[in-house]
This record gives structure tokens, C-alpha cells and sequence, in this order.
């Protein structure tokens, strides 16, 4: 791979956008590259989380502007459908997938960031979209997943002005979830990912599922759409071992079934 590097660290990925000469510019490469990966890992059992990041000092500086300035309106539709498949394969992978962000997460690497389940940043990190000074607009769901994220006047304000969000505003906002020191960024967020992957994957996989769908859909629907998967969780041998595991005052084995 020439845009990413890929790390196990026990049961959890280490995803590395790699691109240092360009800020790690996103570009046609890459989006390959991410896709084709998600897509080994979501069949890949050992695999209980991922971790996303960027390599020497920033997550992604946006798009690649040397690789589409040129691009005809069939040539954007084909990237922007490439950025967008790309963002719903890790917006529905089925285990957690948290991006750690230093330094720079503009345009499309925001909208890669904003597809995981939370992003947390150091004091570095800065966010944005510059898209609008470009004479063109976010392609990859940036437009449609910030206004769910942060309301729509603060996306439109971040769209429109295409000022940087600093980390401690983006935190107050809602766009991160927690601030960590620069250089312990990794290591942190790594430990939270392993505390959250040692609950049972099963029930961990339709909790993120349920959250995910009933967001879209009317109070009640939702609500027995948790009832469901709540029963369902009592056919787990995983619902077993964890009740189990506390009445007998020992820590849980899980085993995913």
C-alpha cells in the first residue's frame, strides 16, 4: 500500500493515513486503499476494533488538489461516489471504529473522521471545511453527517465561513469527544478502544446498530427496534458468560457467539 500503513495492536487496527508530503491529502489512492482494507477487516474475526489516524503531525488536509482540479463533472461524480462508499463502509462497519486527529482534518479527511463512531483529538488538531473557497462543496457526506453532529446553524457556519475549529472549540461543540496530550494521543485512544472491545462483541455490534438506524427513524419505532435486539441478546452465549461472570465475581471471557 502507498497511502496507508496497517498495524495490529492485539485484537484492535491501527489505520495510518499516509501521505506526509501532502498533509495526507486524500486522493483516488487512498480511498482505494481505506476501502479495500474495511473490507478485509470486516471479515477478518480476530479484528474487534479499529483505530484511525494520520501520520507525522496531521489526520487528513482534505482533498487531493493537484489529482481533481481537472476532473470533468463525470470524473467528480465518479470520486465523489468513491469518497461516499468509502465513508458508509466505515460509518457501518460492525465494531467500533474511533479516529484519533492531530494536526490538520479538513474537507474529506474531516468527512473520513465524521464516518467513525466518535472522533477524539489532541491540542493540536484543527478542523474545517475549505471546500467553498475551492468553488465547490463537500462530496463524501460532509454536509449531511456534520449538521447531525453539531446542529444545522454550527455546520453552516463552519461550511460557509471555511474557518479552522480548533480543538477545544470543536470539543465544546460536540465534533470531538475528548482532548488528549499530543503525546499520549495514541496510547489513549488505544486504551479506550481495548476498554470498549472487551465488552461482549455481539451485544457491542447491535448497540452501535440500533443507536446508528433509530437516529433515522420516529421514538417508537426505535425503541422496539431496541426491544428486539435486547431479546436477541439472550440467545448469546456471550449474554450467558457475562451475567455469569458478575454473579461469580470474575472478569467475562467473551467469545463472540
Amino acid at each position: 500500500m502507498k497511502t496507508l500503513s496497517v498495524e495490529k495492536k492485539e485484537s484492535i487496527a491501527v489505520i495510518q493515513l499516509q501521505r506526509p508530503s501532502c498533509l495526507n491529502a486524500v486522493n483516488t489512492q487512498m480511498l482505494m486503499e481505506l476501502q479495500q482494507q474495511f473490507e478485509e477487516l470486516q471479515s477478518d474475526k480476530t479484528v474487534k476494533g479499529v483505530l484511525l489516524t494520520g501520520a507525522e503531525g496531521n489526520f487528513a488536509a482534505g482533498v487531493d488538489l493537484q489529482e481533481i482540479r481537472h476532473f470533468t463533472p463525470l470524473e467528480a461524480i465518479d470520486f465523489a461516489e468513491k469518497g461516499q462508499q468509502l465513508c458508509s463502509l466505515i460509518e457501518n462497519f460492525p465494531r467500533p471504529v474511533l479516529t484519533a486527529v492531530n494536526g490538520y482534518a479538513l474537507g474529506a479527511g474531516l468527512e473520513i473522521a465524521l464516518s467513525s463512531d466518535y472522533i477524539l483529538a489532541d491540542e493540536t488538531a484543527q478542523f474545517g471545511f475549505r471546500e467553498l473557497c475551492y468553488g465547490v462543496l463537500p462530496a463524501f457526506g460532509g454536509t449531511q453527517r456534520l449538521p447531525r453532529l453539531v446542529g444545522k446553524s454550527r455546520a453552516k457556519e463552519i461550511l460557509f465561513t471555511g474557518q479552522m475549529v480548533s480543538a477545544e472549540e470543536a470539543l465544546r461543540i460536540g465534533l470531538v469527544n475528548q482532548l488528549f496530550p499530543q503525546k499520549s494521543l495514541l496510547d489513549d485512544v488505544l486504551q479506550q478502544l481495548q476498554r470498549i472491545c472487551s465488552s461482549g462483541l455481539l451485544s457491542l455490534q447491535m448497540a452501535k446498530e440500533v443507536i446508528d438506524t433509530g437516529y433515522e427513524i420516529n421514538l417508537r419505532a426505535a425503541c422496539k427496534m431496541e426491544r428486539d435486539a435486547f431479546a436477541v441478546c439472550f440467545s448469546t452465549e456471550d449474554q450467558k458468560e457475562g451475567m455469569g461472570a458478575f454473579m461469580e465475581k470474575r472478569k467475562p471471557q467473551f467469545t463472540g457467539r
